[in-house]
């Protein structure tokens, strides 16, 4: 009787679980705390419901962590779980087509005279005139800092392939080795750039050129926090001895990420960095 109930295929029902719940649930308590704490009310609700949030996100990666250490994660579902990370990433991009999108609308029509305000705005060319409020003075050299962290992203990108190949061979010092480079490099980069934003010549508020430039490249900045962390977690996980040459999804979709997070900043260098500068100086 026993033998009629067992499993009889390769994929992973999981049990019934709290998370989708509680993590709905908190989120509905950001989104309406967040209001109420903008009309000036207290903004606990929202606080609770960030904590909401992070909990979810540790106890439910924490439950899928012991899945795959139990067991669960067959050849089939590692598939699976690889779709969803390139859908994720999919995503994620089209997230930053958006930023770009609005960075060349506003760069290719600086002097589209049909519409008036931009055109006043702008001075009818791309970066725009440098105003005397501090809004907007001159862009950034990209032979100075950017070129510095473009250099420590790319060496980021061959450490944690590096990693990734000492897993393989089932080397586990070369996996931790190359995880704590990639781990560093990516602080590192995140100091460079909280230094040349306290640098910045021109602000976000009340400027299109502003707006456009730190939603662009402080969204990818927030990008490579999380990336850190993800990686930081992987490292934690290779010390404990989680991953194997078979099964190290976790590790792979963290290498992933970063790749994508390498890929996305050379794009912001090339055409908002150098680009931009280059339009500046061709005008100035």
């Amino acid at each position: 009787m026993a033998e009629a109930h067992a499993k009889q295929h390769d994929y992973h029902l999981v049990n019934p679980s709290p998370w989708p719940f509680i993590g709905a649930f908190s989120a509905l308590m950001i989104t309406m705390g967040g209001v109420y704490w903008m009309r000036g009310g207290t903004s606990l609700i929202a606080i609770a419901g960030v904590i909401g949030i992070l909990y979810t996100m540790i106890a439910w990666w924490r439950d899928v962590i012991i899945e795959a250490q139990t067991g669960y994660h067959t050849r089939v579902v590692q598939l699976h779980l690889r779709y969803g990370m390139i859908l994720f990433i999919a995503s994620e991009v089209m997230f930053f087509v958006a930023w770009f999108w609005a960075y060349f609308d506003a760069a290719l029509l600086a002097g589209a005279k049909d519409q008036f305000e931009r055109y006043q705005l702008l001075g009818g060319h791309w970066p725009p005139v440098p105003t005397a409020d501090a809004r907007f003075k001159s862009t950034f050299d990209p032979w100075n800092l950017p070129l510095l962290n473009t250099l420590i992203l790319l060496t980021s990108g061959t450490t944690v392939t590096w990693a990734h190949h000492a897993l393989l061979e089932n080397d586990r010092k070369g996996l931790i080795q190359g995880l704590w480079l990639t781990v560093i490099l990516g602080i590192l980069f995140t100091t460079v750039q909280a230094y040349e934003y306290s640098h910045a010549t021109f602000t976000f508020a009340g400027h299109i050129y502003g707006s456009t430039f730190f939603m662009a490249t402080g969204f990818h900045g927030a990008h490579v926090i999380i990336g850190t962390i993800f990686l930081i977690v992987c490292l934690i996980r290779s010390y404990a001895g989680h991953f194997t040459p078979d099964q190290h999804f976790g590790f792979e979709a963290a290498a992933w990420y970063w790749h994508f997070v390498d890929v996305v900043w050379l794009f912001l260098f090339t055409f908002i960095y150098v680009w931009g500068a280059g339009q500046y100086a061709a005008a100035h």
